[in-house]
């Protein structure tokens, strides 16, 4: 039985948009968090910026440098993959080639980070052609990615989303048929507990199903709020805490604090969600 700490807590950067990558380390810095989901995009980093890999690795450990003046690391990658120019399931072939070339840069910037994660999510197929055929492409372009992924030895966690996200990976059905399919050791399952919540899943349903293939956690109020302001309340947010320890569970939990009214100010919903789950839910520092 693991012990969840507040060292296994990372905090992503998406709400963070409008601030510059140094203003979200220290924000976490003062919500006491060491662990850092590095998004993938601008103005955090974003390879293609980049006019060489030598320049682009020269900002990576930059930041890595950043990080470790804080006592921070990376424990997961997320790169921003929701919209053009990337996408695993459209009929073009040239945009999911560009994906899957985007993939295999951002497990070279993996390494230089230390990092042991990827991760990923479905995207959405164009919603005016057959779910299957998108499904297709998906698990196609998956399995080219987790090639890659093999060689280069990353995990990858794959997100449910929301039906207003995505019509192809919602449900715990839908991560096990995409797992099933691309039939990869490397890819695992990052449970997002909105979409859980949302399809009347539970997360003893997810360990029963997955075991120790759960490999991250999305951790967040309903609607990906702040801890402690939106509906699902202090008992239901402890029980997850409590599933995920008796499963022995010693990868990571994401807080997920991700939405356009949280851009303007970001830090102090992380702070007061640091806080909810010392205070609140009980977790301690260590």
């Amino acid at each position: 039985m693991s012990k969840i700490t507040m060292r296994d807590i990372s905090i992503m950067g998406p709400s963070y948009v409008h601030y510059p990558f140094e203003f979200f380390l220290d924000s976490l810095q003062k919500c006491g968090v060491h662990k850092v989901d590095l998004w993938g995009a601008e103005p955090f980093f974003y390879r293609a910026d980049w006019e060489t890999p030598q320049a682009a690795e020269a900002e990576l450990k930059r930041m890595k440098a950043e990080m470790a003046a804080r006592d921070q690391t990376v424990s997961i990658y997320t790169p921003e993959t929701l919209g053009y120019p990337f996408n695993f399931s459209d009929p073009g072939e040239g945009i999911r080639r560009r994906t899957i070339e985007h993939f295999k840069w951002c497990m070279e910037d993996a390494h230089i980070l230390d990092c042991p994660r990827i991760f990923l999510n479905s995207g959405c197929g164009p919603r005016n052609l057959p779910r299957e055929e998108s499904m297709k492409r998906l698990i196609d372009t998956y399995r080219a990615i987790l090639d890659l992924a093999e060689d280069a030895g990353i995990l990858m966690p794959l997100e449910q989303l929301q039906p207003y996200e995505s019509n192809l990976v919602l449900t715990k059905e839908d991560v096990k048929y995409v797992l099933d399919e691309v039939g990869s050791p490397n890819l695992r399952v990052c449970l997002d507990v909105i979409p859980m919540v949302m399809f009347g899943e539970t997360i003893e349903e997810y360990f029963e199903l997955f075991g120790d293939k759960v490999e991250w956690i999305h951790y967040a109020d309903s609607h990906h709020e702040e801890l402690g302001t939106g509906e699902y309340g202090a008992e239901l947010m402890r029980h997850w805490l409590d599933v995920l320890e008796a499963n022995d569970f010693k990868n990571g939990i994401d807080l997920e604090v991700n939405d356009s009214i949280y851009w303007e100010e970001p830090h102090g919903p992380h702070e007061r969600s640091c806080n909810y789950l010392r205070e609140v839910l009980g977790v301690p520092e260590e």
